[in-house]
Protein backbone atom coordinates (compact mmCIF):
# COMPACT_ATOMS: atom_id res chain seq x y z
CA UNK A 1 0.00 0.00 0.00
CA UNK A 2 0.88 3.64 -0.75
CA UNK A 3 0.88 5.59 2.76
CA UNK A 4 0.88 9.18 3.54
CA UNK A 5 1.04 10.60 6.87
CA UNK A 6 1.15 14.07 7.07
CA UNK A 7 2.92 15.69 9.95
CA UNK A 8 4.99 12.55 10.31
CA UNK A 9 8.63 13.86 10.83
CA UNK A 10 7.90 13.38 14.64
CA UNK A 11 5.91 12.60 17.61
CA UNK A 12 2.70 10.93 16.66
CA UNK A 13 3.22 10.99 12.70
CA UNK A 14 6.41 9.39 12.98
CA UNK A 15 4.70 6.61 15.48
CA UNK A 16 1.96 6.15 12.64
CA UNK A 17 4.48 5.99 9.84
CA UNK A 18 6.39 3.26 11.55
CA UNK A 19 3.93 1.67 12.33
CA UNK A 20 2.92 1.32 8.52
CA UNK A 21 6.54 0.63 7.36
CA UNK A 22 6.75 -2.32 10.26
CA UNK A 23 4.23 -4.07 8.15
CA UNK A 24 6.03 -3.56 4.69
CA UNK A 25 4.04 -0.29 3.27
CA UNK A 26 5.73 2.11 1.26
CA UNK A 27 5.50 5.44 3.55
CA UNK A 28 5.45 8.61 2.52
CA UNK A 29 5.78 11.30 5.45
CA UNK A 30 5.30 15.38 4.38
CA UNK A 31 6.85 18.10 6.75
CA UNK A 32 6.02 21.73 6.36
CA UNK A 33 9.65 23.18 6.89
CA UNK A 34 12.16 21.20 8.79
CA UNK A 35 13.98 19.37 6.11
CA UNK A 36 16.64 18.24 8.42
CA UNK A 37 14.35 16.64 10.65
CA UNK A 38 12.21 15.18 7.83
CA UNK A 39 15.45 13.47 6.20
CA UNK A 40 16.41 11.60 9.27
CA UNK A 41 12.66 10.50 9.64
CA UNK A 42 13.10 9.18 6.53
CA UNK A 43 16.31 7.44 7.08
CA UNK A 44 14.52 5.80 10.38
CA UNK A 45 12.11 4.52 8.22
CA UNK A 46 14.33 2.89 6.01
CA UNK A 47 16.17 1.34 8.73
CA UNK A 48 13.14 -0.76 9.21
CA UNK A 49 12.75 -2.23 5.43
CA UNK A 50 10.24 -0.17 3.85
CA UNK A 51 10.28 2.17 0.97
CA UNK A 52 9.48 5.50 2.15
CA UNK A 53 10.08 9.08 1.27
CA UNK A 54 9.83 13.12 2.42
CA UNK A 55 8.02 16.28 1.15
CA UNK A 56 8.22 19.29 2.73
CA UNK A 57 4.66 21.19 2.33
CA UNK A 58 2.57 23.34 3.68
CA UNK A 59 -0.73 21.68 3.44
CA UNK A 60 -2.94 24.66 4.64
CA UNK A 61 -1.62 26.26 1.21
CA UNK A 62 -3.64 24.02 -1.51
CA UNK A 63 -1.13 24.78 -4.46
CA UNK A 64 1.73 23.31 -1.86
CA UNK A 65 -0.48 20.48 -1.25
CA UNK A 66 -1.25 19.85 -5.29
CA UNK A 67 1.88 20.07 -6.38
CA UNK A 68 2.95 17.09 -3.80
CA UNK A 69 0.37 14.66 -4.04
CA UNK A 70 1.31 14.66 -7.88
CA UNK A 71 5.00 14.34 -6.91
CA UNK A 72 3.77 11.42 -4.72
CA UNK A 73 1.76 9.56 -7.81
CA UNK A 74 4.58 10.14 -10.56
CA UNK A 75 6.97 8.49 -8.00
CA UNK A 76 4.92 6.06 -6.47
CA UNK A 77 1.34 5.71 -7.49
CA UNK A 78 -1.82 7.08 -6.05
CA UNK A 79 -2.19 7.63 -2.22
CA UNK A 80 -4.52 4.17 -0.78
CA UNK A 81 -4.20 5.75 2.71
CA UNK A 82 -3.75 9.32 4.03
CA UNK A 83 -3.10 9.68 7.49
CA UNK A 84 -3.95 13.57 8.50
CA UNK A 85 -1.92 13.97 11.06
CA UNK A 86 -0.19 17.93 10.57
CA UNK A 87 -1.50 20.38 13.01
CA UNK A 88 -0.82 22.53 15.80
CA UNK A 89 -1.45 23.40 19.57
CA UNK A 90 -2.85 27.37 20.71
CA UNK A 91 -2.53 27.68 24.21
CA UNK A 92 -4.57 30.94 25.52
CA UNK A 93 -7.02 33.29 26.08
CA UNK A 94 -9.36 33.34 22.79
CA UNK A 95 -9.76 36.99 23.81
CA UNK A 96 -5.92 37.42 23.32
CA UNK A 97 -5.81 36.08 20.01
CA UNK A 98 -4.98 38.03 17.46
CA UNK A 99 -7.05 37.25 13.83
CA UNK A 100 -4.06 36.13 12.57
CA UNK A 101 -3.05 33.13 15.04
CA UNK A 102 -7.01 32.62 14.88
CA UNK A 103 -6.54 31.44 11.07
CA UNK A 104 -3.18 30.02 11.42
CA UNK A 105 -5.09 27.53 14.04
CA UNK A 106 -7.95 26.29 11.82
CA UNK A 107 -5.44 26.73 8.66
CA UNK A 108 -2.96 24.18 10.30
CA UNK A 109 -5.59 21.77 11.35
CA UNK A 110 -8.49 21.99 9.60
CA UNK A 111 -7.35 23.03 6.20
CA UNK A 112 -4.86 20.59 5.99
CA UNK A 113 -6.92 17.92 6.38
CA UNK A 114 -9.28 19.41 3.92
CA UNK A 115 -7.04 19.83 0.85
CA UNK A 116 -5.01 16.23 1.55
CA UNK A 117 -8.37 14.53 1.26
CA UNK A 118 -9.85 16.54 -1.68
CA UNK A 119 -6.32 15.83 -3.36
CA UNK A 120 -6.60 12.10 -2.33
CA UNK A 121 -10.60 11.03 -2.74
CA UNK A 122 -10.74 10.92 -6.71
CA UNK A 123 -7.99 8.60 -6.96
CA UNK A 124 -9.79 6.59 -4.00
CA UNK A 125 -13.08 6.62 -5.69
CA UNK A 126 -11.79 5.53 -9.69
CA UNK A 127 -10.49 2.46 -7.83
CA UNK A 128 -13.39 1.94 -5.31
CA UNK A 129 -10.95 1.60 -2.10
CA UNK A 130 -8.94 3.67 -0.16
CA UNK A 131 -8.78 4.90 3.32
CA UNK A 132 -8.24 8.10 4.95
CA UNK A 133 -7.52 8.62 9.00
CA UNK A 134 -7.87 12.00 10.19
CA UNK A 135 -5.83 12.54 13.64
CA UNK A 136 -8.06 14.22 15.91
CA UNK A 137 -8.56 15.46 19.42
CA UNK A 138 -10.34 14.84 22.54
CA UNK A 139 -11.09 18.56 23.28
CA UNK A 140 -13.07 17.99 19.17
CA UNK A 141 -15.08 16.27 21.24
CA UNK A 142 -15.95 18.11 24.97
CA UNK A 143 -13.65 21.55 24.11
CA UNK A 144 -10.91 22.93 26.01
CA UNK A 145 -10.21 26.31 27.87
CA UNK A 146 -7.52 28.49 26.17
CA UNK A 147 -7.80 25.81 23.49
CA UNK A 148 -10.74 27.21 21.65
CA UNK A 149 -9.96 27.46 18.05
CA UNK A 150 -7.96 24.12 18.39
CA UNK A 151 -11.19 22.72 20.06
CA UNK A 152 -13.38 23.78 16.98
CA UNK A 153 -10.50 22.83 14.64
CA UNK A 154 -10.74 19.73 16.05
CA UNK A 155 -14.24 19.45 16.28
CA UNK A 156 -14.89 20.12 12.27
CA UNK A 157 -12.27 17.41 11.78
CA UNK A 158 -14.34 15.11 13.43
CA UNK A 159 -17.50 16.44 11.64
CA UNK A 160 -15.81 16.20 8.83
CA UNK A 161 -14.63 12.69 8.79
CA UNK A 162 -18.35 11.65 9.29
CA UNK A 163 -20.11 13.69 6.40
CA UNK A 164 -17.08 12.51 4.56
CA UNK A 165 -17.48 8.69 5.43
CA UNK A 166 -21.51 8.95 4.32
CA UNK A 167 -20.46 10.57 0.97
CA UNK A 168 -17.26 8.17 0.15
CA UNK A 169 -19.04 5.09 1.63
CA UNK A 170 -20.57 3.96 -1.71
CA UNK A 171 -17.43 4.19 -3.63
CA UNK A 172 -15.92 1.78 -1.13
CA UNK A 173 -13.40 4.72 0.47
CA UNK A 174 -13.89 4.67 4.44
CA UNK A 175 -13.15 7.65 6.31
CA UNK A 176 -12.39 7.50 10.07
CA UNK A 177 -10.66 9.62 13.43
CA UNK A 178 -9.02 8.92 15.95
CA UNK A 179 -9.48 11.23 19.08
CA UNK A 180 -6.68 11.42 20.81
CA UNK A 181 -6.09 12.64 24.23
CA UNK A 182 -3.01 13.55 26.51
CA UNK A 183 0.26 12.20 24.55
CA UNK A 184 3.98 12.21 25.30
CA UNK A 185 4.72 15.10 22.41
CA UNK A 186 5.83 18.40 21.49
CA UNK A 187 2.67 20.15 21.81
CA UNK A 188 2.17 19.48 25.55
CA UNK A 189 5.64 21.06 26.31
CA UNK A 190 4.24 24.11 27.54
CA UNK A 191 3.28 22.12 30.61
CA UNK A 192 5.44 22.21 33.73
CA UNK A 193 6.06 18.71 35.41
CA UNK A 194 3.37 19.65 37.64
CA UNK A 195 1.34 20.40 35.54
CA UNK A 196 1.07 16.90 34.03
CA UNK A 197 1.38 15.21 36.90
CA UNK A 198 -1.73 16.67 38.03
CA UNK A 199 -3.81 15.71 35.12
CA UNK A 200 -2.45 12.35 34.75
CA UNK A 201 -4.13 11.92 37.87
CA UNK A 202 -7.28 12.79 36.46
CA UNK A 203 -6.89 9.92 33.73
CA UNK A 204 -7.92 6.73 34.82
CA UNK A 205 -4.99 4.98 33.57
CA UNK A 206 -3.35 6.95 35.17
CA UNK A 207 -0.54 8.18 32.83
CA UNK A 208 -0.37 9.95 29.30
CA UNK A 209 -0.02 7.95 25.94
CA UNK A 210 2.56 6.71 24.01
CA UNK A 211 3.13 7.71 20.57
CA UNK A 212 3.00 4.06 19.67
CA UNK A 213 -0.54 3.24 20.98
CA UNK A 214 -1.69 6.33 18.12
CA UNK A 215 0.47 4.08 15.53
CA UNK A 216 -0.89 0.99 16.65
CA UNK A 217 -4.61 2.09 15.90
CA UNK A 218 -3.90 3.55 13.05
CA UNK A 219 -2.82 0.52 11.24
CA UNK A 220 -5.74 -1.30 13.09
CA UNK A 221 -8.48 1.24 11.62
CA UNK A 222 -6.58 0.72 7.76
CA UNK A 223 -7.43 -2.92 8.43
CA UNK A 224 -10.31 -2.42 9.89
CA UNK A 225 -12.54 -3.05 6.44
CA UNK A 226 -16.12 -2.54 7.71
CA UNK A 227 -15.15 0.35 9.75
CA UNK A 228 -16.12 3.74 8.50
CA UNK A 229 -17.47 7.59 9.83
CA UNK A 230 -16.15 6.47 12.86
CA UNK A 231 -14.03 9.30 15.83
CA UNK A 232 -12.21 6.65 17.54
CA UNK A 233 -11.14 7.97 20.91
CA UNK A 234 -7.45 7.23 22.00
CA UNK A 235 -7.57 8.88 25.81
CA UNK A 236 -7.12 6.33 28.84
CA UNK A 237 -10.65 6.88 29.56
CA UNK A 238 -10.36 10.55 30.34
CA UNK A 239 -13.79 11.70 28.88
Amino acid sequence: MIVLVTGGSRGIGLAIAKGFAARGDTVIINGREDAVQLEMSVKELRRLGAIADGFIADLSDYNQARDMFSQIKARYGPVEVLVNNAGVAYYGLFSDMSNVDIQRVLADNLHTTTNASHLAVPDMVRVKGGCIINISSIWGLSGASCEVMYSAAKAGVNGFTKALARELGPAGVRVNAIACGAFETRMNDNMSLDEKTAFAEEIPLGRFGCVEDVGDLAVYIAGAKYMTGQVVVLDGGLV
